[in-house]
């Protein structure tokens, strides 16, 4: 059997303003080895887990008896979001297709990755509670959107269950502490553990995004296997500058700060991989939750082909100059039905060839116009799209995220600005501590809608 390769294509990547520049060029030269010590040092200290993944084996031992006692449920509601969700809706949608077709019986996933109250009250009135197992997920176990949820499906399962509802609760949390993990020990739930420094958009690899895999009965093992093959050059003894330099990810990471330093605030991740689409909105959290600190990084603009070559594709094409663009592609997808001869003589072209030849002549054609109207583009031509290679492609963004934050000169495991919001949120709804942000909503709402500032339409 053929092993078909996975390559990145630079051909039209070093283009228009980024012409002068290479990852080879002196500017990146002391660069490369301050990164590399930094990775050594960091993968020595377990402060990077997604990388070289010393939780593994503890897990290949751990999530197979959690599976075990889950397995005869039909229905898993995963309480979750942000990193808790991006991931396991990713995989769902690529690997387990199933669920959005007709005449589909089970197994099923519901992911509430929001304040929904339609849909959890939905979900509550029509799923029967003896065929669910609820999985909450919350590294913290503090995740105010997610505890929520939990407070109300806890009561739904104890009305129905009675004292039985223990056994239909998983929980994903820290090892060690928080809120999750202290109701995890007083009422005896299954849990399982968010490795220490796994932060959310770094998790899909964890239990986080494999438990629903492996519910779904994806080759979760296969995901990893993919992730340590893109990592494993970069762990093989000690780290020399030279082995960093040659992996892709180093490479994508001087692409993407030069995009930046060029002006090219806006990073497209163009998927033409049809089940892969929610692939961008995961890529799309790691990247901006990452890398958007400081007033740097880039906005990043996730695109399905060829839906979105009706849609914001001209604002790519004829649009402000200000976007590079990683574009996926994969050749050996399944191409479906063949064309007839009994087609119109219009469209007599299409004769003979078969409905996916259509994705294959539409990427290309996409990827050309975007060279041609100079946007700076990585083709990232996948030799499969299973598990293995999933892995492979997330194990490569996660990698090239963090070497782009350390090129940036900022920390791309923090997310400093978004906890004002939550402060505030919880400040709103009551809770203590909060003193400075209540008396700031106080101000912001006594200004808010005055002066002739509110308008109807």
């Amino acid at each position: 059997m053929e092993i078909r390769k996975h390559v990145l294509d630079w051909t039209y990547a070093f283009t228009c303003r980024l012409q002068s520049t290479s990852p080879e060029s002196s500017l990146f030269a002391g660069r490369l080895e301050a990164c590399a010590q930094r990775l050594q040092g960091e993968l020595q200290a377990g402060t990077l887990p997604y990388l070289n993944m010393p939780f593994r084996q503890a897990l290949e031992a751990d999530l197979p008896p959690v599976l075990e006692r889950i397995r005869s449920y039909k229905h898993m509601m995963l309480l979750g979001i942000g990193g808790s969700a991006l991931g396991a809706r990713a995989l769902q949608k690529a690997f387990f297709p199933a669920q959005d077709r007709p005449g589909h019986t089970g197994p099923f996933l519901w992911i509430a990755d929001n304040i929904d109250a339609d849909t959890l009250d939905a979900w509550m009135g029509i799923l029967d509670p003896k065929e669910t197992v609820v999985v909450v997920i919350s590294k913290s176990g503090g995740t105010i959107e997610t505890m929520a949820q939990y407070f109300l499906v806890r009561r739904w399962l104890q009305k129905s269950l009675g004292e039985a509802w223990k056994a239909h609760v998983v929980l994903v949390t820290d090892e060690k502490s928080g809120d999750l993990r202290l109701e995890a020990t007083a009422q005896g739930l299954l849990s399982l553990p968010v490795p220490d420094h796994l932060g959310g958009r770094y998790s899909v690899l964890s239990a986080v995004g494999l438990l629903p895999a492996a519910f779904l009965g994806m080759d979760w093992k296969g995901l990893l296997r993919g992730a340590a093959a893109q990592a494993a050059p970069l762990l093989e003894g000690p780290l020399a500058s030279s082995s960093l330099g040659r992996h892709p990810a180093w490479r994508l990471a001087v692409w993407s700060r030069e995009l930046m330093e060029c002006g090219y605030d806006e990073l497209i991740f163009f998927s033409y991989i049809p089940l892969w689409n929610y692939f961008g909105a995961w890529f799309s959290q790691l990247w901006a939750e990452s890398l958007g600190k400081g007033g740097k990084g880039s906005m990043p603009v996730p695109a399905v082909g060829v839906t979105d070559q009706h849609s914001v594709n001209q604002m790519f094409l004829d649009g402000p100059r200000n976007k590079g663009c990683l574009f996926l592609t994969c050749d050996s997808l399944n191409k479906g039905e063949l064309f007839g001869q009994d087609i119109p003589a219009k469209w007599s072209y299409l004769a003979g060839k078969r409905f996916g030849d259509l994705l294959l002549a539409e990427g290309l054609g996409t990827r050309m116009a975007l060279t041609t109207n100079h946007v700076p583009l990585v083709n990232i031509s996948m030799g499969s799209a299973d598990e293995e290679a999933a892995g492979r492609l997330m194990g490569l963004c996660m990698t090239t995220t963090i070497l782009t934050g350390w090129l940036l000169d900022i920390n791309p495991i923090d997310q400093p600005a978004v906890e004002l919001g939550k402060r505030l949120a919880n400040s709103r709804l009551g809770a203590s501590g909060h003193q400075e942000e209540h008396s700031a909503l106080e101000a912001f709402l006594a200004k808010e809608g005055k002066g002739g500032a509110l308008q109807e339409f």
